[in-house]
C-alpha cells in the first residue's frame, strides 16, 4: 500500500515520515484491499497546546474512510487515527460478510 503525506505550512522529519508509514502501513493486516493511504499534517496557528491537525484517508474499492484527530503530537495524533480506522475497517469487513450470508 502506498501511503502519500503532505504536511502543510511546515516541513515533515523523516522520522515522522517513518512512522506515519510504519503505522498507517499496519492497516493491511485489518482489510486487505487497501489502495492507498493520504495523510495530512497541519499545524494549526493557536495557543492551544493541541494544536497538530491530523487527517488520514484511506481508500479501499468502492469507499474511503477518513479520520481527523486534534493532539499535542502528530504521533499522537496518528495513533490515534490508525486505531479508530482499524475499528471502522473490522466493522466494514464484518459488515460485508454479512452481507454475503444473508
Amino acid at each position: 500500500m502506498k501511503v502519500f503525506t503532505q504536511s502543510v505550512n511546515f516541513k515533515a522529519d523523516g522520522d515522522l515520515i517513518k512512522f506515519i508509514e510504519k503505522k498507517v502501513g499496519g492497516l493491511e493486516k485489518f482489510h486487505d484491499k487497501i489502495v492507498d493511504a493520504e495523510v495530512f499534517l497541519k499545524v494549526q496557528k493557536t495557543s492551544d497546546k493541541e494544536n497538530k491537525i491530523t487527517e488520514v484517508k484511506i481508500n479501499v474499492p468502492g469507499d474511503e474512510m477518513i479520520v481527523k484527530k486534534v493532539a499535542k503530537t502528530f504521533e499522537e495524533g496518528i495513533s490515534v487515527g490508525v486505531e479508530s480506522l482499524k475499528r471502522q475497517l473490522r466493522k466494514s469487513k464484518e459488515k460485508h460478510k454479512d452481507s454475503l450470508v444473508s
